[in-house]
């Protein structure tokens, strides 16, 4: 009986009596594992165990790996933060007290002193009961009277020919899709953009005498997507032997095209059964050898995204390795971040800081880049040169001249 219901098939046999309380008990186990998933689901998140899966994100891991619809994902995804962070929660949900739509109602107003009060009150509500307890509790301004006509969706008719199989869906905010290859975009502007794009409009008549704004945005995209492959990629279309003799850090343009044509502009992780990862956005090169082990681009370098980037330098690295250079990194932005407000220009600051590297406190290596400036200035001068820099850093770092 147990498969049979299971499967969706209830034996004819079953009194009413018994359908009815079969259903009572489901709904109470269904509660039970609603908040079973939603505590593993945090616990899996904070252990970040969907970056060996080859996600980039915890929503992505619901979507690829467990099969969720992406809103579902991202409900469950913030009801098992709040879970994670009031295990109060948790047990209400278990105990039926509280639905997933209350706790997504609930969960941005929780904290360690409202919890206990807030559960205690959404308990046994249904979702308008509780949007009406938390409006109570935190009015809102009344929004301003609007009337629109609401748009109405055309009979949906299959497309002539053979049947393809489906590509990736790729949601860009904004757009709304009309027909199998156009899509609508909506978008709010500023009056500097506006001016931009009227100016693009003028110079493109001659070629776009129409002034439509789709093939114009294409246009753009083309000259915005050359520029930023060319800094990023290194894609040009007369590429250079790549020269000799660059730090280990250097990546060129050579070994940046040869890991695009290698790994596509993709994440290049693959977890332990296969998966790749499918992340587009945010991208790093990544030294197959890293840096701090003696490695360069000589022995390679591969396409992460910063996910994953990030993941493999703490599998390699160690997490205290890893932690130590973010400081240390950020350290030497806050020093380059000073020298600038001095007036320094940002490749003599970051000379200068570099120059200092190592440990120190902040003001001690501060003192030390003032005086590497002093020597960068003094090597400069040719007679040409004002000297006001060096007497603003020698003020600065308290010596006289």
């Amino acid at each position: 009986m147990v498969w049979q219901v299971m499967h969706g098939e209830i034996p004819s046999t079953l009194s009413d009596l018994d359908v009815v309380a079969r259903l009572v008990q489901l709904l109470r186990e269904e509660r039970r594992l609603t908040a079973a998933v939603l505590a593993h689901l945090g616990e899996v998140e904070a252990r970040r165990l969907y970056l060996p899966a080859a996600c980039s994100s915890m929503h992505v891991y619901c979507v690829r790996v467990l099969g969720m619809s992406e809103d579902q994902a991202y409900k469950r995804i913030r009801a098992a933060r709040a879970v994670r962070r009031h295990p109060l929660v948790g047990a209400a949900v278990a105990e039926g007290r509280l639905h997933l739509g209350g706790v997504l109602l609930l969960a941005p107003h929780l904290t360690d002193d409202t919890v206990e009060d807030l559960v205690a009150e959404a308990s046994g509500k249904s979702k308008a009961e509780i949007e009406v307890m938390l409006a109570r509790r935190a009015p809102r301004p009344d929004v301003a009277p609007r009337l629109e006509k609401v748009a109405q969706q055309i009979e949906l008719v299959a497309p002539a020919g053979p049947a393809q199989a489906p590509g990736p869906v790729i949601h860009v905010t904004g757009t709304t899709p009309l027909s199998a290859d156009r899509f609508a975009l909506q978008v709010t502007i500023g009056e500097a953009t506006r001016s931009k794009l009227l100016r693009a409009q003028a110079l493109l008549r001659h070629a776009v005498p129409s002034g439509d704004l789709s093939e114009l945005i294409d246009r753009a995209l083309d000259a915005l997507l050359d520029k930023i492959e060319k800094k990023k990629f290194g894609n040009t279309r007369s590429p250079r032997k790549a020269k000799a003799g660059r730090a280990k850090r250097y990546v060129s343009n050579e070994a940046r095209r040869q890991a695009v044509a290698r790994d596509g502009m993709q994440c290049s992780f693959v977890s332990a059964d296969g998966r790749r990862c499918e992340e587009t956005g945010f991208l790093e090169l990544d030294h197959v050898v890293p840096v701090a082990l003696g490695g360069g681009a000589s022995d390679g370098v591969r396409i992460l995204c910063r996910s994953h980037n990030q993941y493999e330098a703490e599998r390699i690295l160690g997490c205290e390795t890893v932690e130590a250079g973010k400081a240390a990194r950020a350290l030497d932005d806050d020093l380059v971040a000073g020298l600038r407000r001095l007036g320094v220009t940002a490749s003599d600051a970051r000379q200068a800081v570099a120059a200092t590297g190592g440990p120190g406190a902040a003001e001690e290596r501060m003192r030390a880049g003032l005086g590497a400036l002093r020597a960068i200035y003094a090597s400069r001068m040719t007679g040409t040169r004002c000297r006001e820099p060096v007497r603003a850093f020698a003020r600065a770092s308290g010596d006289s001249e």
